[in-house]
């Protein structure tokens, strides 16, 4: 469980009791994604109270080398053979190691799915109508229940059964040709995005179907697209190609059309990130930096004045901060309230202070004792906050459990692990 003392601080301050009940209390997710997405919608409603039973496929008993489970489990850095990143995508789930291509696999989750609130999957378009789970037909099973669907395409369109990631809907939503400096390769984010994009789209989407269900007690199918989710933060990308033509491109750090805004080398070498961007805010960033000429300039006075002379102003800016050190550059402009500051390694972020009250560092205990620094949960609701529950759980931890629960006796889940339809933790 978590025991960050900065989180226990937030909680006094507003962020509520960590034993408060959730906001999703006695709401029940199951899971059938695996990697980000899908999983990802699913921690979130599990942060915040939802009981989320996650199925995982069990290892193939007539491969006894594979390892089963979510392939997340084995990515990046590992500590005793599970992906730290496993601590932070799986934490408040269950794990039920079940073949979903077994027809009494199948049969197992339309039990589980007529006692269910919230459904979510991330599989290609077709795989659950191929394993006879259907929302349609769920639908019908419990006309209460909200499926959550998130694929690269869409469920629907010409594009729908091509295989898609994020980093491809990254590049069809348009945000990868936005990145990076103009006439390089275009570069990606350096995390999955638009993973993360649509899984809080589909978070949204789920959200409003239980408030539409509280009226009309009917549930519904939620089709999020990976692309469709990064094209929907493009802002005026489309509209302004639609009005003038205008294709926009990669600007390296600044933001076109926005001035000044952009990252200022100094003289240590690092860099301060400045928003200079409000009219009030450049006159007083001019004064902080001596060029209050600039700032008293009519033709600056506005957006559209200092876009045209973009290269001036950053000119300007650029002197002031190369002959400081970036801790003079924005303790400078803290002293005058003009938005600015440095760019954070996570080193910085596991240092900082504000991160630590506002309960983002959260600390978890390992199997082994030792502790795990993990990030805090978002958003902060004041009465129902969210909380760390339990950590991530093994493969199949939670497998006879939840068998049990559905009232399949100790005979017929010993049959299934026989046949090796499902797997509990060795």
């Amino acid at each position: 469980m978590s025991s960050d003392s900065g989180q226990q601080d937030a909680a006094r301050d507003g962020a509520g009791s960590q034993t408060a009940a959730g906001a999703l209390d006695g709401i029940k997710v199951l899971e059938l994604g695996q990697l980000i997405a899908g999983p990802f919608a699913a921690r979130t409603l599990g942060d915040f109270g939802a009981d989320v039973i996650k199925v995982e496929t069990p290892p193939d008993p007539r491969h006894p080398e594979t390892t089963g489970g979510d392939p997340l489990r084995r990515w990046r850095l590992l500590k005793d053979g599970t992906s730290v990143w496993w601590q932070v995508q799986s934490r408040n789930k269950r794990s039920l190691a079940l073949d979903l291509k077994d027809p009494q696999a199948q049969g197992i989750v339309r039990q589980l799915a007529r006692d269910a609130d919230v459904l979510i999957e991330n599989f290609r378009p077709g795989a659950l109508e191929g394993w006879g789970l259907a929302p349609a037909d769920l639908l019908k099973l419990n006309p209460r229940l909200i499926v959550l669907r998130i694929s690269g395409y869409g469920q629907t369109g010409p594009y729908r059964d091509r295989p898609g990631f994020g980093v491809v809907a990254e590049a069809m939503g348009g945000l990868r040709h936005l990145t990076g400096e103009p006439g390089r390769v275009p570069v990606r984010v350096g995390v999955s995005i638009g993973d993360t994009l649509a899984a809080l789209h589909g978070v949204i989407g789920i959200l409003m179907a239980l408030q539409h269900r509280h009226v009309s007690g009917r549930g519904q199918i939620i089709d999020v697209a990976l692309y469709e989710a990064v094209f929907n933060c493009m802002e005026s990308l489309l509209p302004e190609y639609s009005a003038f033509g205008a294709v926009r491109g990669p600007a390296g750090s600044a933001l076109p059309g926005i001035a000044p805004t952009n990252a200022y080398r100094c003289s240590d070498g690092g860099y301060a990130i400045i928003a200079g961007n409000g009219d009030s805010i450049f006159r007083r960033l001019m004064a902080a930096i001596g060029r209050g000429d600039l700032g008293s300039d009519p033709g600056l006075a506005d957006n559209a004045g200092r876009v045209v002379r973009v290269d001036e102003i950053d000119a300007a800016i650029g002197e002031w901060a190369r002959q400081r050190t970036v801790t003079e550059v924005l303790s400078a402009l803290d002293a005058a309230s003009v938005p600015a500051g440095r760019i954070y390694t996570v080193a910085d972020i596991a240092a900082d202070p504000h991160y630590r009250a506002r309960g983002m560092l959260a600390e978890i205990e390992m199997k082994d004792r030792t502790t795990l620094t993990v990030p805090g949960i978002v958003p902060k609701l004041s009465a129902t906050p969210g909380r760390h529950r339990r950590n991530a759980p093994d493969l199949g931890q939670d497998t006879d459990s939840v068998l049990r629960e559905l009232g399949l006796t100790a005979e017929q889940i010993a049959g299934l692990h026989q046949r090796g339809i499902v797997a509990r933790k060795s």
